[in-house]
């Protein structure tokens, strides 16, 4: 039996019990039969739970790029790798196979390596999303450079100090990028971060948007001319199971980014057999991932994890929204996309718009569809289900993060039946709880509690950079001997987890725990409501009372804004109860979010109690000009 392949529930529920009582040997026989080695490890792991140290495939030796390359090249070698769809749709598509891949990875490997860069350095990626972007990530895996990718639309604040913790000695940038009708000059942003980030030796630089700009002597370098130099072959490093791949920087609680740590074996092995798994990826499939090379998503589901399969991923310059809200239905249809996985933010987005964008497309070549980067909220799971997936497309309702590296609880395509809003059953070699506020554990179905992992996994981010203690005390203290991932959780009786929003969204009012995500689930529900967010502030009586922000489907909703108040807070006492009903409403275009869709909640905590003060870098915000907009409005 392939343990790589999940084919059906019987199978499932077999491959996941084999998995906790000998997952030596299951993830030992996934990584042995489908990945290329130059020597395999003494230990499939080892671990000390007590310092949170943990080692996968301990001393085996591999180069990732390896797998996600070069042994495609004889049997696939002529096939699509990399599909890029640029802003414009005037634009032509390309086309990049795993020969033409071969060969530009190469090349820059062999710049990077000319320009000084070896093994253990670390060099950040600041370009949008164009084939550079991907060509120079690999590149780095392939000498055992450290890459550290920052969105190309940070700000140079956020740029330098991510440069700075890393100790970056090279950056990778391109003269402007295009985003919808808007043209970014990345170089500038650039030049203003390295005022501060004397560290950098080199700055390479892609041409994309012809901007004119400022290169300095003996540290810019225009990034083609070198590349026309640079040999088209190249032996890549043999590195050490537990070397770091990657640095991927999220937000803190404190403000300061954790640089996250992902190494090279568990890592490949792990992201590899979710993808295959969770989208039922089949060989000439040409799958979409919408996220941004940039946040975790990009890394493990546009890159590494289908090349690893060699698979055709697509990679998407533009936005949603650019020429019109149609372009995502447009490209799934130009390419015949069979997997399609995007962000719920950009689903209510979408929805909220004319059903003609999306009903003109047929979208028959869709098979999988997906979510990714918070929990869907019902509304959204159902417009989706019906309008791009034809309620015959299986939704996978994915539940993951950057410290875990790969998807760790989702549906399997045509092996588990979907619910709405609930991620369903964790992946085999996943061991999920329920923690009480004593730290026990919670047995049983219809429960909830602390969604804690149990057992370490391969694609687990081993520390954060430069700080463990940090890393420790973040994730492994709250319940000692488990990771704590900072969500609560709901078990039902069939034993699907939902996720009901991170802990620290809990509210005391009066007190009773409100947990946000139901109240925001309840608001989501009124007909004119597209979005909202729940946060709570201090009260003299309660001591905390709820504080929402909602944004309407149709901008400046004439309906009488008291009425809708009213309705909003019956559905929420209808729903949940009296208890829960918001004090403020305040009806708002936008919520402040991240590049992965999630809504800041400490800027909105902060605006609910009038302490304007301190936002911190928000200009690494999806749309920071919103936040403004929200403190005039303030009730």
């Amino acid at each position: 039996m392939s343990y790589y392949k999940i084919e059906n529930l019987e199978n499932y529920f077999k491959m996941y019990n084999k998995s906790v009582r000998e997952p030596r040997k299951f993830w030992g026989k996934i990584a042995d039969e489908n990945f290329s080695w130059y020597q395999k490890w003494d230990k499939v792991f080892e671990f000390d739970i007590q310092e949170s140290n943990f080692k996968w495939f301990v001393d085996a030796k591999l180069n990732i790029t390896k797998n996600c390359i070069d042994r495609h090249l004889a049997r696939r070698g002529e096939k699509t790798a990399l599909l890029f769809e640029p802003n414009s749709p005037d634009e032509s598509a390309q086309h990049i196979s795993y020969n033409e891949l071969y060969i530009r990875v190469s090349k820059m490997a062999n710049v990077l390596r000319e320009q000084g860069i070896k093994k253990g350095d670390r060099v950040c990626i600041y370009l949008p999303m164009i084939p550079e972007l991907a060509v120079s990530v690999l590149a780095c895996a392939r000498i055992g450079a450290v890459h550290s990718v920052v969105f190309a639309g940070f700000s140079a604040t956020a740029l330098s100090t991510r440069i700075n913790d890393s100790q970056c000695k090279m950056v990778i940038t391109s003269d402007g990028s295009y985003r919808g009708n808007k043209t970014i000059d990345l170089k500038v942003i650039v030049d203003e971060a390295l005022e501060k980030s004397p560290v950098v030796e080199k700055v390479l630089v892609v041409k994309r948007t012809s901007s004119q700009v400022v290169m300095k002597n003996s540290r810019d370098f225009w990034l083609q001319p070198l590349l026309d130099e640079a040999l088209s072959n190249n032996v890549a490093e043999i590195m050490d199971a537990e070397d770091p791949l990657f640095i991927l920087y999220t937000s803190g609680s404190t403000g300061k980014p954790k640089g996250m740590v992902h190494t090279t074996a568990g890592y490949m092995v792990q992201t590899a057999y979710s993808f295959k798994n969770v989208f039922n990826y089949e060989e000439n499939d040409v799958y979409w991932c919408t996220a941004d090379i940039g946040w975790i998503t990009g890394h493990s589901y546009i890159l590494y994890g289908p090349l690893l399969n060699g698979a055709t991923t697509v990679i998407f310059e533009g936005v949603p929204s650019y020429p019109d809200f149609s372009r995502f239905w447009e490209i799934i249809e130009k390419h015949q996309v069979n997997q399609f996985y995007t962000a719920p933010t950009a689903i209510r987005s979408l929805a909220k718009e004319s059903l003609d964008f999306v009903q003109r497309f047929p979208l028959k070549s869709l098979k999988v569809i997906g979510s990714v980067g918070e929990p869907i909220n019902e509304e959204a799971w159902h417009w989706y289900n019906a309008h791009v997936g034809g309620k015959r497309c299986p939704l996978v309702d994915t539940w993951w993060q950057t410290e875990t590296g790969s998807i760790m609880i989702s549906p399997i395509p045509f092996v588990t039946p979907t619910k709405p809003t609930y991620a369903s059953l964790p992946l085999p070699g996943i061991q999920p709880v329920l923690m009480d506020e004593l730290r026990n554990e919670i047995e049983g179905n219809q429960v909830t509690g602390s969604l804690c992992i149990k057992f370490p996994w391969p694609s687990m981010a081993r520390t954060i950079w430069n700080d463990h203690q940090r890393y420790k005390e973040t994730y492994f203290t709250a319940f000692p001997g488990k990771y704590f991932t900072g969500d609560g959780a709901l078990r039902d009786e069939v034993g699907y987890y939902r996720i009901t929003g991170r802990v620290d969204d809990v509210i005391i009012v009066s007190g009773h725990n409100l947990g946000t995500a139901p109240i925001e689930d309840a608001i989501n529900e009124h007909p004119a409501v597209a979005e909202s967010a729940i946060v709570g502030f201090s009260h003299d009586i309660k001591g905390n009372a709820l504080y929402g922000f909602v944004i309407l489907k149709e901008i400046g909703e004439t309906r009488n804004q008291e009425n809708l108040v009213k309705e909003i807070n019956q559905l929420i006492s209808d729903q949940i109860g009296p208890i829960a009903k918001l004090d403020k409403i305040q009806f708002v275009s936008g919520l402040p979010k991240t590049r992965s869709g999630k809504i800041m909640r400490r800027i909105l905590r902060k605006i609910a109690e009038g302490d304007f003060s301190n936002f911190g870098d928000i200009s690494t915000l999806l749309n920071p000009e919103i936040v403004e907009e929200i403190k005039e409005g303030k009730l």
